[in-house]
Parts: C-alpha cells; sequence; structure tokens
C-alpha cells in the first residue's frame, strides 16, 4: 500500500533497530484552518505523518464533535501535518480532495464518505499512487480490490437494531415513521436495516431529512399531513430529531407523548430532550475517537498490522438521564 520508497525506508529502519520520531511542532489544532475552500495544512515537519482527511459536511452537531475530535488529535504538536478538507455533503468535492491528496503525496489519506458507492476511479488511483487509506465513519461499497487498509467508526446496523428492540419492548403497536439520514449513506442504509429488521412491520412511512434539523422539521411536516394516524418517529440522528420536534409542536401535538421520539446519536442536544421528555430513547453514536484514530495511522504509517475495523464503544440513554449527566458529557 506504500509507496516503494516508504516500504524502503520503513524496511530500513526495522532492520537497523531505529525509530523515527514525531516532531512536536506546537500550535493549535486548528492552526491554519479557515481558508475560503475549507481546507487546511500544516507546514510539515521532519518525522510528522502527512494525511490528507475529507470529512463529508458539518450537516449536524455530531459531525462537528467529531470534526473538533479529529482536529484535535491529528495535530502538529501530536505529530501530524494534517490537510483537513470539508466537502460540505457533495460527493464530487471529496473526489476533487482525494485527488488533491494524492497530487500533494500525503502519507495517509483518510475519509468520511458522503454515500457508499461511486468511488472506484478515485480508489484505484489512490491504490496506484501507493498511499494507504483509512476509512472513518462511514463506508464505501466499491469494486476495487483492497480499497482501504483499515476502518474506524460505529456499528450503525447494531444501532438501528438496538432502537428497534426497544421499541419491540415498548411501544409494540406503535405506527412509526422513519426519518432516513442521507440516502445511500452507510448510516442511513444499516440504520435502516437494523431496525426494520426489528419492527419493519410498524413502520408506514419513510423520508429522508439528509441529516439536517431544517430538512428534518420539513420531512415530518408532510409526514403530519400523509400520515396522521402515526404514534412515533425513528429519525437517524439527533439534529433531524429536533426538527421534528419543531414540527410537532408547530402542529399543536406534544412530541415524546402524543408521538414519540426514537433516535440515534446522543449529542448534547439530543439528550437535553431527552431530559425534557420531548425524545424516548436515544441510541449512542459516539463521535469522539479522534484518538483512537491518530493511533490506527501511525500504526498504518509505520507498516504495523492494524485490524480490518475497529468498532466505536457505544451506550443507549432514556429518559432517566438527568441534566448533570447531559453537561458532564463532552459532546
Amino acid at each position: 500500500m506504500f509507496h516503494a520508497s516508504r516500504r524502503t525506508f520503513i524496511a530500513a529502519i526495522a532492520a537497523g533497530g531505529l525509530t523515527a520520531s514525531l516532531a512536536a511542532c506546537g500550535g493549535s489544532a486548528d492552526a491554519g484552518s479557515g481558508s475560503a475552500d475549507g481546507a487546511s495544512s500544516g507546514s510539515g515537519g521532519s518525522g510528522t505523518i502527512r494525511v490528507g482527511y475529507s470529512q463529508l459536511g458539518a450537516e449536524s452537531g455530531w459531525r462537528t464533535a467529531n470534526t473538533e475530535s479529529v482536529k484535535a488529535n491529528l495535530s502538529k504538536d501530536k505529530g501530524f501535518d494534517l490537510t483537513f478538507v470539508d466537502a460540505q455533503q457533495k460527493q464530487e468535492n471529496q473526489i476533487k480532495a482525494l485527488r488533491d491528496f494524492v497530487a500533494q503525496d500525503v502519507d495517509v489519506i483518510a475519509f468520511s464518505p458522503v454515500v457508499e458507492t461511486g468511488w472506484d476511479d478515485v480508489l484505484k488511483e489512490i491504490k496506484d499512487a501507493g498511499i494507504p487509506v483509512v476509512l472513518v465513519d462511514r463506508t464505501v461499497d466499491t469494486k476495487v480490490s483492497d480499497p482501504y487498509v483499515t476502518h474506524i467508526g460505529s456499528d450503525f446496523k447494531a444501532e438501528g437494531t438496538k432502537a428497534g428492540e426497544w421499541v419491540k419492548q415498548n411501544a409494540p403497536q406503535a405506527k412509526i415513521f422513519e426519518l432516513q439520514g442521507t440516502l445511500g449513506s452507510g448510516a442511513q442504509v444499516d440504520r435502516e436495516e437494523g431496525f426494520d429488521g426489528v419492527v419493519g412491520s410498524q413502520v408506514i412511512g419513510k423520508a429522508s431529512g439528509n441529516f439536517t434539523r431544517a430538512e428534518g422539521r420539513t420531512a415530518t411536516e408532510a409526514a403530519l399531513q400523509a400520515y396522521p394516524d402515526m404514534t412515533m418517529i425513528f429519525t437517524h440522528n439527533d439534529d433531524m430529531g429536533l426538527g421534528a420536534v419543531e414540527a410537532i409542536e408547530a402542529a399543536g401535538k406534544k412530541p415524546g407523548t402524543d408521538i414519540q421520539i426514537v433516535s440515534v446519536d446522543a449529542v448534547r442536544d439530543g439528550l437535553k430532550a431527552l431530559v425534557d421528555k420531548k425524545f424516548n430513547y436515544v441510541v449512542e453514536c459516539n463521535p469522539a475517537f479522534g484518538d483512537q484514530l491518530a493511533e490506527l495511522i501511525k500504526k498504518v504509517h509505520a507498516g504495523d498490522s492494524v485490524p480490518k475495523e475497529t468498532v466505536v464503544e457505544e451506550t443507549t440513554f432514556d429518559q432517566t438521564i438527568t441534566q448533570a449527566q447531559v453537561d458532564a458529557r463532552p459532546y
């Protein structure tokens, strides 16, 4: 997966019993950010690992927390030279960023794909360039063999299953509207599969809110008209669920009571809705795994063996959660 020169360098280190040191360059995780195209780059120093990272966007509180965790842990003082690009939820922007990373000859490419398909050409180009890929959060569906070294993120299907099991135990007669994430994304596909595998027979309608609060509200407004008998919303993330709360209240109904809400994410705003009894159950999708990502990238760059999949540890929350617990959380 490495350039020939990198393979030679790593072999020389191993043969000589030497270790490469990471340079402490100082500066904050956000140093150099804020350019017009959404990219930021460090200066790079001896021993640093040059990482090109394409984040899919900033569509939700979860994504913002994830970006903060990534930047904090792939910082100069921790031995990284990070070039970070926000794709603004557009696949064409991500593909351009990935090709730019190849042109820059970075050491490792990491990205969170907007959708699962459509990556064959660029992944083949990256593979031909000998640059290892780390997939973050979401996954890809590609014909390219061995397109990435490792993936770190949540088990989205398990999240959907956990939500479905709670409904099965607590609201077996619920008539459910499913508020889907970005269609074709790993999170949307797998959460839907997990949830519907448990209580799919109770789902009376579905629509995408594209993981945003505004579109979640719009989709819920339409659903309230189309499915007047619905008693529950399963939302693929908290931001869409918060938009649903706004739509339900605007319609003169009480979220959490007239229409129950089961969500995935567990960002602070979502858990506050749980404290306020506007949400009924939340499955955690932990965004703060930048430290684990950093360690994986170091091992990948060194040529060490890494697991093909690293699943982030997560939990669930119900209305017994307190405001003090919410305030104590890092995101």
